[in-house]
C-alpha cells in the first residue's frame, strides 16, 4: 500500500489491476494518471494466417510481446483478427503506420488500437426479476 502510494508521488511506472495491457505514469502537474496502451486489434485476417506469421511480420515494428490469435472453441479455426502486443507505445505506432492496410495473406489488414473488452449479459437476460417474470409468462399457461 505504502509503495503504491510512494510510487504515486515520485511518478514512477506502476503495474496493477487498471493497467491490462498497457503502462500507466502518474502526471505530478496534472495530478492525473496517462494510460499508454501497447496492444493492437489486427482484423480482416486470412484464415490460414498464424501467429508466428503475426510475430514476424510485427517484430518488424519493434519487440512483440505477445501474439493472441481468436480461434473459434467448438472448430479451432481462425476468427479473422488477433490482438498484438507491443513493446512500448513508439513501437505500437510504428506498426500502425506500417502495417494498417497492408498485404498479407490477399487481405488488407486493419490495425489500430485495441479497444477494452464491454461487459456482456446473456442474450435475452438484462439482469432485472421483471425480464425473467415476463420469460416465465410467456403462453402455455392454459389448458384445453
Amino acid at each position: 500500500m505504502w509503495y503504491n502510494l510512494f510510487s504515486l508521488l515520485l511518478g514512477t511506472v506502476i503495474a496493477g489491476p487498471f493497467c491490462e495491457a498497457g503502462v500507466s505514469f502518474f502526471n505530478i502537474s496534472k495530478g492525473d494518471f496517462l494510460i499508454m496502451e501497447t496492444k493492437l486489434y489486427v482484423g480482416n485476417l486470412s484464415y490460414e494466417t498464424t501467429e508466428e506469421d503475426l510475430h514476424t511480420l510485427f517484430a518488424q515494428a519493434g519487440k512483440v510481446e505477445s501474439v493472441d490469435l481468436i480461434k473459434d472453441r467448438a472448430s479451432g479455426r481462425s476468427k479473422g483478427f488477433a490482438f498484438v502486443v507491443m513493446g512500448n507505445q513508439s513501437e505500437l505506432e510504428k506498426a500502425i503506420q506500417l502495417f494498417n492496410s497492408y498485404n498479407l495473406g490477399q487481405r488488407e489488414l486493419t490495425v489500430n488500437i485495441a479497444r477494452p473488452r464491454e461487459e456482456r449479459t446473456p442474450s435475452g437476460y438484462d439482469g432485472s426479476r421483471q425480464n425473467v417474470r415476463q420469460h416465465r409468462s410467456r403462453g402455455g399457461s392454459r389448458r384445453y
